[in-house]
C-alpha cells in the first residue's frame, strides 16, 4: 500500500461574517486508496487530538449521488478527475509531496457558512419555482402507455442525472447557474408529463435564478467540464429557446 506525505492549504472561516484565510496543514502517511473526504477525516482526527478546531466540510452519501459534497481542489471544482464528485475522488490522483489547495465554492449566491461549507439553498428556491410536475396524474400507469421516443427519453434521463452539487456555479467565471437550471427545465421539456406547466416553469425558474444573484452564461463551457455527471451545455440552449417561446406566448418575461 503506497503512502504519501502531503501539504494541505485549506480555507478556514469561522462563520459567514468572519474574515477567512488559507491555513497550512502537513499530513503524513496518506493512503492512495483513501477517498478525498476520508483524507479530510484523517486530518480532522489529527486536529482534534491536537486540541484544534476540525475543518468543516459537506458530505452525505459519499457515493457521488446526493450532490452534497463540493470542494474546489487545486482550482478545479471537484478536483482533477473528470466525471467524478469530490467524495468519489481518490488520493491516487495525487503524488507524494504534493501541495493541495482546498477551497469552498466561490459565488455570491453561495455564501460561506463555515470553512468549506456554503449555503446552496438558492438551488432549492429555484426548484421550488417549477422544477417538478404538480399535475395530478393519479395512480401509476403502465410504463408503455405514454409513448416517448428513445432519443427524447435518453435526453430527459441525461438531464435528470444532475445532482445539484453546484460545481457548475463554482467553475463559471460569471457564477452562472444556467447549467443547473437548464437541466431541471430540459428533463421536463422532453417528456409529455412536463408540458402542462412548460411556460410557467421556465419563466419562474429563470426569474428566480436572476433574483438569487447568479451571473449570466457567456458560453465558457467550464460548467460542463467540471460537472460530475457530464450534463451537456446543449441544455442551456434548450432553456433559452423555451424561455423565449414562453415569454412571447405569455407576453411577459416574469410570471
Amino acid at each position: 500500500m503506497s503512502k504519501m506525505n502531503l501539504t494541505l492549504k485549506i480555507w478556514r472561516q469561522a462563520s459567514a461574517n468572519a474574515p477567512g484565510a488559507m491555513e497550512t496543514y502537513p499530513l503524513a502517511d496518506v493512503s492512495e486508496h483513501m477517498s478525498f473526504l476520508e483524507m479530510l477525516d484523517v486530518l480532522n482526527e489529527k486536529l482534534i487530538k491536537e486540541g484544534k478546531e476540525p475543518v468543516e466540510f459537506d458530505y452525505d452519501c459519499r457515493e457521488g449521488i446526493c450532490g452534497t459534497c463540493g470542494l474546489v481542489i487545486n482550482g478545479v471544482a471537484h478536483g482533477p478527475r473528470k466525471l467524478t464528485a469530490t467524495c468519489q475522488l481518490h488520493m491516487r490522483e495525487f503524488k507524494n509531496g504534493d501541495t493541495i489547495t482546498i477551497e469552498p465554492w466561490r459565488a455570491n449566491a453561495f455564501p460561506v457558512i463555515k470553512d468549506l461549507v456554503v449555503d446552496r439553498t438558492a438551488f432549492d428556491r429555484i426548484v421550488a419555482k417549477g422544477g417538478y410536475v404538480s399535475v395530478n396524474t393519479g395512480s401509476a400507469r403502465d410504463a408503455n402507455e405514454t409513448p416517448i421516443g428513445k432519443e427524447d427519453a435518453d435526453k430527459a434521463f441525461d438531464a435528470a442525472t444532475c445532482i445539484s452539487c453546484g460545481a457548475c456555479v463554482a467553475a463559471c467565471p460569471n457564477a452562472s447557474a444556467s447549467l443547473f437550471v437548464s437541466a431541471k427545465v430540459s428533463q421536463y421539456t422532453y417528456l409529455p408529463q412536463g408540458h402542462p406547466e412548460r411556460e410557467r416553469r421556465v419563466l419562474k425558474m429563470v426569474s428566480q435564478m436572476d433574483d438569487e444573484g447568479f451571473g449570466n452564461c457567456s458560453n465558457h463551457g467550464e460548467c460542463e467540464a467540471v460537472c460530475p455527471k457530464g450534463i451537456s451545455i446543449q441544455n442551456i440552449a434548450i432553456m433559452r429557446r423555451e424561455y423565449v417561446k414562453a415569454a412571447l406566448k405569455t407576453g411577459s418575461a416574469i410570471v
